[in-house]
């Protein structure tokens, strides 16, 4: 059997806006018949994605763009000081389009200067690929590489840990792509909420020293305030498949744990700081399938003048969880919850209560024993 970590959180955050659409306010979404805050689960990815350079090297990270080209062209320039420019963008565009992908020069305005090849999307690759390739077409030479299976080969071994868990698309060959291990919920907030409108305005300090009166300029912000459900869930068997190593499969999920703990999309925090840490986070192993406990919420969470919302809301969690169990027989092979002391009264019934160290170190061994055990051993 698939062995799955689901991970929930609860999350409050002071008026914020720290992912906004196209018109500047907060994402929202209707769910059981109320508008609520909602953040992306792009957005909660790329955060976590800048979150891992705390937990892991470089080197084991990766990097997308579409100037793929470039990038491997300017590594190749800094193993070889011989080799110029111009030489090396040829024989990195000719490695890409050998493995199958579709790289074209950008048109460029008359008094503009030529740009570099290009892939017409976003590729997602590994810091060591890049590497690994450039210092092949280095070694080389002019001579490239021979077969499109050896340059694909470069490409798709080895991957980066975010590859690995979000996983990767390439639209021109599809062997290219990299099932992701990882899936992301939309966080969603527990209770309703609409947006609200911070006024204000910028004093020109040379007025001021002159006394004149009147803004140097005015304007709005809009912001909201939840207490917000996140979830997501990681399959280790498709973590480790990805990485080809145990032990590679186990610090990625440590390090997506604690980024899953630790990180926030970061937008318009210069405006409202909103830096809060999850109050409450539990993590439920299981064999069958992954559970998330978003129909707890479904009802919003409304609470009395006086009373705490977020305690509502974990009790509403904890009663989600005892539900699944009981209706479905779902029950965790393992669960730990870390919550803030005001809550613990609350999360009895969702697991072991732990520290955030504590629990890192058990998801790491969680990876590490059902990836060594037989689909037997896991029943």
């Amino acid at each position: 059997m698939t062995t799955f970590i689901d991970f929930h959180a609860l999350h409050t955050l002071a008026p914020n806006n720290i992912n906004r659409g196209e018109d500047g306010a907060p994402k929202t979404a209707f769910f059981g018949g109320v508008q609520r805050q909602r953040i992306s689960s792009q957005a909660l990815k790329a955060a976590q994605r800048k979150g891992f350079a705390n937990y892991l090297d470089r080197s084991r990270l990766g990097v997308r763009t579409k100037r793929v080209v470039e990038l491997v062209a300017r590594r190749m320039c800094e193993l070889d000081g011989s080799l110029d420019e111009a030489t090396a963008l040829n024989r990195a565009e000719k490695a890409f389009t050998k493995a199958g992908l579709k790289i074209s020069t950008p048109k460029v305005k008359k008094d503009e200067d030529p740009k570099a090849p290009m892939a017409g999307y976003l590729i997602f690759l590994g810091h060591h690929q890049v590497d690994r390739l450039a210092e092949v077409l280095v070694e080389r030479g002019e001579a490239g590489l021979a077969t499109k299976k050896e340059a694909q080969e470069l490409f798709d071994t080895e991957h980066a840990v975010d590859v690995a868990l979000f996983g990767r698309m390439v639209a021109d060959d599809a062997a290219l792509n990299v099932d992701a291990a990882v899936q992301v919920a939309h966080a969603l907030g527990v209770h309703a909420a609409v947006p609200d409108f911070d006024y204000y305005t910028a004093i020109d300090d040379l007025n001021r020293q002159d006394e004149q009166t009147g803004a140097g300029m005015i304007g709005t912000v809009e912001m909201m305030s939840s207490t917000v459900y996140r979830y997501a869930t990681l399959n280790v068997d498709q973590l480790v498949a990805n990485l080809g190593s145990v032990e590679a499969a186990a610090q990625a999920a440590e390090a997506f744990a604690a980024t899953f703990i630790e990180t926030l999309p970061s937008g318009k925090q210069n405006t409202f700081a909103a830096h809060s840490l999850p109050e409450l986070v539990a993590v439920a192993v299981r064999d069958r399938r992954p559970v998330s406990y978003v129909t707890a919420f479904e009802k919003p969470v409304e609470v009395d003048e006086g009373h705490d919302r977020r305690a509502e809301a974990a009790a509403a969690l904890a009663r989600e969880a005892s539900g699944v169990q009981e209706t479905y027989g779902m029950v965790p092979r393992e669960e730990w919850v870390m919550a803030v002391p005001a809550l613990r009264a609350q999360v009895e019934g969702l697991g072991e209560v732990r520290s955030q160290p504590e629990l890192l170190a058990a998801v790491r061994d969680v990876v590490t024993a059902s990836a060594a055990g037989t689909p037997e051993d896991r029943r």
